[in-house]
């Protein structure tokens, strides 16, 4: 296959090819090496298997793991075939970058794939993360949609994880606003998914942006899953529990956004609800602030200051 699409500088190119190895050695091991070394020379050491004296055990078992892999890169063509296609990538320190990732430390993607019409770091300047339960009842997604069209028709970017449920909800609700929405998949953002989802996530590319930590081609995963909490809960300035049992992704996602010092708030529901469980033990135990529209998420983000 021809190159005839710019491939990105060798620096970026190695952090494109490190994300295929990211799970095997996770990015608190990578990030260490790459600021002291940079991308191409850590990419070197794990292809020659040579890494540095005094690495921990675990750390240097990691870069093992992630050598075995190197046989899930891409041929050099079929990068240039993926950059081709519109995707791109996003690199700590790029104009793209959203700045706010770098309060994840070292557990910070390594980098991240983009597709979108949106400009990631503008996007998410002012965002809210809007998650809750796959199996929503009706009132939960009338909450969310409502609570979202409200912040996005007042200039507030919604982030979700594009998921059945409360997830899809917002970012209906963000779109018929015509707001800005930014969905975490969990898979490589060539696919679609889930599947039943593959037309919203194609309208949320058309006014917003589809990213992912996992390279393209990469199937779902129940630790892909848990792994993209901490990435919707770092981009954001807080995060909203619209509807969510005591257990699942969405409360973890909201002891990711506690965690990192994040506004959490939580929508309360019927007493008799067991799918709002999870939202009345974040509010009783002082862990997240009631709302009950948008107003109240834009006055707890905005900390006084007008909003647009």
């Amino acid at each position: 296959m021809s190159l005839s699409s710019p491939l990105p500088d060798t620096e970026s190119l190695a952090l494109a090819t490190l994300t295929w190895l990211v799970e095997a050695a996770e990015p608190r091991h990578l990030r260490p090496l790459i600021q002291a070394h940079g991308s191409a020379k850590t990419m070197a050491m794990i292809t020659a298997g040579q890494f540095p004296g005094g690495l921990a055990p675990e750390a240097r078992g990691a870069l093992e793991r992630a050598q075995r892999r190197l046989r899930e890169v891409p041929e050099r063509d079929e990068l240039a075939a993926i950059f081709k296609s519109g995707i791109r990538l996003v690199c700590p320190g790029d104009e793209e970058w959203p700045s706010q990732l770098d309060d994840l430390g070292d557990d910070a993607p390594v980098a991240l794939w983009v597709r979108g019409a949106a400009r990631l770091s503008a996007a998410v300047g002012r965002s809210v993360s809007i998650i809750g339960s796959r199996a929503a009842s009706a009132y939960g997604t009338y909450v969310a949609e409502g609570i979202a069209s409200e912040v996005a028709g007042r200039g507030w970017t919604v982030v979700s994880g594009a998921a059945y449920g409360i997830d899809g909800a917002a970012h209906r609700g963000a779109l018929a606003a015509g707001g800005i929405t930014v969905a975490v998949l969990a898979c490589g953002i060539d696919r679609a998914y889930p599947a039943g989802h593959a037309d919203l996530i194609a309208a949320i590319s058309q006014a917003g942006v589809i990213v992912s930590e996992q390279p393209p081609g990469r199937p779902v995963s129940r630790t892909r899953f848990l792994d993209r909490n901490r990435v919707i809960a770092a981009l954001s300035a807080g995060t909203v529990v619209v509807e969510a049992g005591r257990n699942g992704g969405a409360m973890h996602a909201a002891r990711k956004a506690a965690g990192l010092g994040r506004p959490l708030m939580a929508v309360p529901g019927p007493v008799t609800s067991a799918a709002s469980d999870g939202c009345h033990l974040l509010i009783r135990h002082g862990d997240a602030v009631l709302a009950s529209s948008g107003a109240d998420v834009i006055e707890m983000l905005s900390d006084g200051q007008p909003d647009d």
